[in-house]
């Protein structure tokens, strides 16, 4: 929050000296990212409060609402981006004093893209998604950041009057993509889509391995937030005490926690009588 405020002012004051829509695009979707800033922080710590009597899975998917949100956000910029740079295209305006406009986008660009590797690293060790979705925004802003540079150099070597304008049109494509995107990973989690394959295949692998399985079935999986909720049928043989089956299940859920955590995991046990006719594993 404290280097998005930061940047947005400069922005402001750089736009106002030069008179780039480019600039001004960039210093309006810093703006929105102090926002999305503001609302990261306070769904992280929404998500991180432990379930209760009225949220008994917790409330992990804070983090996902924001990410959605956090994707309109962006849209609304695009559309005021695509019509400051529209207007500017049909009445094209002189830009003034551009080193200074070319000095604060380079500083821009440097700092965003540290900001952003920052954030996203501790958002990949964390397994947050408000994290993560924050250091998108960053690394726009860096690669963004960048483009004006050279929007702004163009001008000041060749005096055409319409580079800044093109600049914020093509910004509005990018940062229009980003937020599809952003919003559609987000429906996928609030709608619990599954894990990803690669953690499909961790969890197959777990169960195939462990002695004692016969076969699973029932595997159902989702998000909420970071943590990953995990439930499967396993098959064991008829013989089997309800000890035994306990701690099969026990070891399983410890194994599947340790590999995809932070994870819930339950397992249910079948009888091989019960589950007779049903493939012993997926692809099976």
């Amino acid at each position: 929050m404290a280097y998005n405020v930061g940047a947005t002012a400069v922005k402001v004051i750089a736009a106002v000296l030069t008179g780039s829509v480019s600039i001004f695009s960039e210093a309006a979707h810093s703006a929105t990212d102090i926002i999305a800033s503001l609302i990261s922080y306070l769904s992280v710590r929404v998500a991180e409060v432990p379930p209760d009597d009225e949220h008994n899975y917790g409330h992990g998917k804070a983090e996902n609402v924001t990410a959605f949100t956090e994707s309109i956000l962006i849209l609304l910029v695009v559309a005021y981006i695509a019509f400051e740079s529209v207007k500017r295209l049909l009445v094209p305006q002189p830009l003034t004093q551009l080193d200074v406009g070319v000095g604060v986008m380079v500083l821009s660009t440097v700092t965003s893209g540290w900001v952003a590797w920052r954030v996203g690293t501790v958002g990949r060790e964390t397994q947050s998604p408000a994290l993560i979705t924050n250091a998108q925004h960053l690394l726009i802003d860096c690669v963004t950041s960048a483009a004006v540079v050279m929007s702004l150099v163009v001008t000041r070597l060749t005096g055409w009057p319409y580079a800044d304008s093109v600049a914020g049109l093509l910004f509005t494509v990018w940062l229009g993509f980003g937020a599809v995107r952003l919003a559609r990973q987000a429906i996928d989690e609030l709608i619990d889509r599954r894990v990803s394959d690669e953690d499909i295949a961790l969890i197959d692998s777990i169960l195939r391995n462990e002695p004692g399985v016969l076969g699973y079935h029932r595997l159902r999986t989702r998000h909420s937030g970071r943590v990953h909720y995990v439930d499967v049928h396993v098959v064991v043989a008829d013989a089997w005490s309800v000890t035994q089956a306990h701690d099969l299940a026990d070891r399983l859920e410890g194994l599947i926690v340790e590999a995809l955590a932070p994870a819930h995991v339950v397992i249910h046990i079948d009888p091989q009588e019960a589950a007779r006719n049903l493939p012993a594993f997926p692809g099976a």
